[in-house]
């Protein structure tokens, strides 16, 4: 029994750690600037006319804030928040228990809506446009259909592939905004504002290290300083410099150019073992040992950002910048038609 008390209060402890790393308001949350206003003008347009929020979808890539973006345009209009995730909503029920609990006005966040099954999102086009939900109940010759009339309510939807979507669902969001990787200087704001939370005494010079081997990604830059912090106290500093950075990143195998052994891995394997030539997904993930979607998702956003890496109809293919890393002169592409066999 004090076993579960203690635990339930460590979760506790963790949760309200989050929160306080999370921005709570448009104005500490640096970075996305046209994004940002345009979700501006759809929160003030709303509160100024006193309607609900329209629907609103985030897509982009992992850890780029579209939680937190959802949390944040919940508390500038004023608005309760319920989050949920597509793959726990399996049945209808577990759908109309979500909606029918909503207040008027209050917003539905569905993180990874794209997971959601496809019967379960169809009842959404009713729910999302007329504020209805028809419901099953029994089957065969003693079915009936219920309708429920729901609040009024705004479906803010996070999806790191859009193109997963289905049209119909796709098509009932009023605003669709898509979140890119940030800048450098984006990311320095974003570390002082994690600094002064964590309680860390960090350098500009240390921060900005943090910065450019955090893959343009806020998550990635909020980990890696925490790591630093560990990283210095127990060596001794009591400040967070370059030096004391670069130590800390590099015992993680993250170079100056923020890629990590895995990055490296896929690079050399395109390289060396496939010797330049375009290969395949399935091809790369048995080379190096990670999954398909791993790869897909992860590692090769990145790659392709920063100019390594090139996905073509014939397959992933290394580019002259990822030779010159490793030395190389650039290798001589076949001219010929191409053998590799797609996976």
């Amino acid at each position: 029994m004090a076993e579960r008390f203690i635990t339930s209060e460590l979760n506790a402890r963790e949760e309200g750690f989050e929160q306080t790393i999370r921005p709570q308001v448009f104005e500490d949350f640096p970075g996305q600037e046209r994004v940002k206003e345009r979700l501006k003008i759809m929160v003030e347009a709303s509160r100024s006319r006193q309607e609900p929020l329209a629907h609103i979808l985030l897509c982009g890539p992992p850890g780029l804030g579209k939680t937190t973006l959802a949390n944040i345009i919940a508390n500038t209009r004023g608005a309760g928040i319920k989050s949920t995730s597509g793959p726990v909503i399996e049945k209808p029920g577990d759908l109309a228990g979500l909606l029918t609990g909503l207040n008027e006005g209050d917003v539905l966040f569905i993180d990874e809506i794209h997971r959601m099954p496809r019967q379960i999102e169809e009842y959404l086009y009713s729910a999302m446009e007329d504020f209805v939900i028809d419901i099953m109940l029994e089957q065969g010759v003693g079915a009936r259909s219920v309708r429920l009339n729901l609040p009024k309510f705004c479906l803010i939807g996070a999806t790191t592939r859009q193109g997963m979507l289905t049209s119909p669902l796709r098509s009932r969001f009023t605003m669709t905004c898509r979140l890119d990787y940030y800048s450098v200087e984006d990311l320095v704001n974003i570390l002082k504002r994690s600094a002064r939370v964590l309680n860390v005494q960090a350098e500009e010079d240390g921060l900005r290290e943090i910065a450019r081997r955090s893959r343009g990604t806020p998550r990635i830059a909020n980990n890696l300083i925490r790591w630093v912090r560990d990283f210095s106290q127990v060596r001794g500093q009591q400040v967070v410099g370059g030096k004391v950075a670069d130590e800390a990143l590099t015992m993680l195998d993250i170079d100056a150019d923020g890629l990590d052994e895995m990055d490296n891995r896929i690079l050399e394997a395109l390289i060396i073992k496939f010797k330049g030539r375009p290969v395949g997904l399935k091809s790369l993930a048995v080379a190096v040992g990670e999954e398909e979607g791993t790869l897909e998702d992860v590692y090769e956003p990145y790659l392709i950002q920063e100019g390594y890496l090139l996905r073509t109809p014939a397959g992933r293919v290394v580019t002259a910048k990822a030779e010159r890393r490793f030395g190389l002169k650039p290798l001589d592409k076949p001219s010929g038609p191409i053998q590799q066999t797609l996976l």
